[in-house]
């Protein structure tokens, strides 16, 4: 039994990759909740002259993450970080508690989510789909400085 229909795939482009181009972005977070660094990243490929390639994300952090989430409806964010809440509750028994009652459930959401990504860059820009944009998840109730590295491999203009 299939479960897809026809798929089609387009030409491939070969390009050399010819230049890697490092920042790093230092977020200062709110406590727990998204911030959307899109922009921040659209600027560091401009800056970096990016044409094609990757850029990738990575967070310096144990207790907070990145994902690729919609960026149209509020309420999406509002909803994950229900869930996020509901899969590592605060009061679940934990044994690690160094930081306070939400340090062991910031370290499992962040094990749930991601520390990097990495996205195609075409012409200059991030491929993300039309309601796609790129957030760090602050998972700690306190304020916090976040290191986020950004790195561009590909071709330059």
């Amino acid at each position: 039994m299939t479960l897809s229909g026809p798929m089609s795939s387009a030409k491939a482009s070969i390009v050399a990759a010819a230049s890697i181009v490092t920042s790093q972005l230092t977020v200062q977070t709110r406590g727990n909740g998204f911030a959307d660094l899109t922009s921040e990243v659209d600027r560091f490929l401009r800056e970096s002259n990016a044409r094609e390639g990757a850029v990738t994300l990575f967070i310096r952090h144990t207790s907070a993450s990145l994902t690729i989430q919609e960026n149209a409806d509020p309420s999406v964010l509002t909803d994950l970080q229900t869930a996020l809440s509901r899969l590592a509750p605060e009061n679940a028994g934990w044994t690690h508690n160094a930081e306070g009652p939400d340090d062991m459930p910031a370290h499992v959401k962040t094990m749930l989510t991601s520390v990097s990504l990495q996205i195609p860059v075409i012409s200059g820009e991030m491929v993300l789909g039309t309601w796609q944009a790129i957030y760090l998840i602050e998972h700690r109730a306190r304020r916090h400085q976040r290191e986020v590295v950004l790195q561009f491999i590909g071709v330059t203009k």
